[in-house]
């Protein structure tokens, strides 16, 4: 099947279903993909059981959901018992899947993954994008994505959505960009720029890397505040298993926080914020090194050889780190702090003087950090996942478009 690639959904997947008896049927799919997809393979009668349905209505809802391609029967549940053995299920590894793109200062990546949450095809194209126009890079972007997609449809996926994950600020309509700092972006609406096809939604970075711990890191608590950085540092709050996105969806800008408020001028116009002390391109120069393509690397290399010059850069940014987050942990008081992105690699360098100065200057217990395992590669895999959730969440709305 071959799809274009976006329309624009405000309010994307996800929104609430009327109360109505098609709502009803909508939401008892929604709960028949969920617990499939969480605790499958599974009986007919094990989703019943699950969901407190009668076996003859989740066998209709099944019915549904195995045409529209979103369930496969997989055969006997287990073989050899006594009595006739129910038809395992399990959700689809072909038809609808999610298409994550990221927008970087410095690269673009592309993925598809299928509703078992597997990567089914990658790319990514390391390309300078600061102070480039929007024009340009979405081009680049879509390229990639058609070469993913394409790559996907010859594994017999297609399609359900687009999400796209950007370092900035990005408007309620979950379409335009109201400003990029990094990239030197402003009021750039993606929507338009982007052809038409899928059901678009565009995010920030350090929501979609926050989105991606909470679904795929074992043992997340439904509580924290995800810390991510590339060139930028941005953050992301968790609140009972949801992103809290402030009154203008613009939350967790953690970056442009000031650190030291006479310090040197930041590109969002303000002096002394966080990524002057604590960003990539700040470390390497306190570490007198010149950027290249895996600045990280460089950073880590170093530092594991035992650069001192190294070590001191990453300490100080360590420190401005624990003094950015203290004010966010004072305020929000999160069950612990995981750091994602580029700091995830640079953790062992930056968490001795990060912990300590959250220690000494925060309220109470001291929060804990920890590192995500899903590093820099969080917000393309948030995005992804986001449009299998939303498939998930409305398998009615997916089926009607296959």
């Amino acid at each position: 099947m071959s799809t274009p690639l976006h329309e624009t959904r405000p309010g994307g997947p996800g929104r609430a279903l009327p109360d109505t008896q098609q709502g009803m049927r909508r939401r008892n799919l929604a709960r028949v993909m969920h617990t499939v997809s969480a605790d499958g393979p599974l009986s007919r009668a094990a989703v019943a059981s699950r969901i407190g349905l009668t076996r003859a209505a989740v066998s209709t809802l099944v019915d549904e959901l195995v045409r529209s391609g979103l369930l496969e029967e997989l055969g006997p549940e287990r073989p050899g018992r006594v009595g006739r053995p129910g038809s395992a299920l399990a959700v689809s590894g072909r038809g609808p899947a999610g298409i994550g793109a990221e927008v970087g200062v410095d690269r673009l990546a592309v993925c598809a993954v299928d509703l078992r949450g597997r990567v089914r095809s990658r790319a990514v194209r390391h390309v300078p994008n600061r102070a480039r126009p929007a024009a340009p890079v979405v081009e680049d972007l879509t390229a990639l994505i058609r070469a993913v997609v394409a790559e996907a449809e010859g594994e017999g996926l297609w399609p359900a959505g687009l999400a796209v994950a950007v370092p900035g600020l990005v408007a309620r309509d979950a379409r335009t960009v109201v400003r990029a700092p990094n990239l030197g972006w402003q009021d750039t609406d993606l929507g338009a720029l982007l052809p038409d096809g899928l059901p678009l939604t565009v995010g920030n970075e350090a929501n979609f890397g926050a989105l991606a711990e909470l679904w795929l890191a074992e043992g997340a608590p439904r509580d924290f505040l995800h810390v991510s950085a590339e060139i930028g540092i941005g953050a992301a709050v968790v609140v009972d298993g949801g992103l809290m996105h402030g009154a203008r969806g613009f939350a967790g800008e953690l970056g442009h926080v000031p650190v030291w408020p006479d310090g040197p001028e930041c590109a969002c116009g303000g002096r002394g914020c966080l990524e002057q002390y604590a960003g990539e391109e700040a470390v390497l120069r306190a570490a007198g090194l010149e950027p290249g393509e895996d600045r990280v690397g460089l950073l880590a290399g170093r530092a594991e050889r035992g650069d001192a010059v190294v070590r001191r850069a990453l300490h100080d940014a360590g420190t401005a780190l624990g003094i950015a987050l203290t004010g966010a942990v004072n305020l929000l008081d999160p069950r612990s702090v995981v750091l994602g992105g580029a700091l995830a690699a640079l953790a062992p360098w930056l968490l001795p003087s990060l912990r300590s100065e959250l220690a000494r200057r925060t309220a109470g217990q001291a929060c804990p950090v920890s590192v995500s395992a899903l590093g820099s590669a969080g917000p393309l895999l948030g995005a992804a996942h986001s449009v299998v959730r939303g498939v998930l969440d409305d398998p009615a709305a997916v089926a009607a478009r296959a």
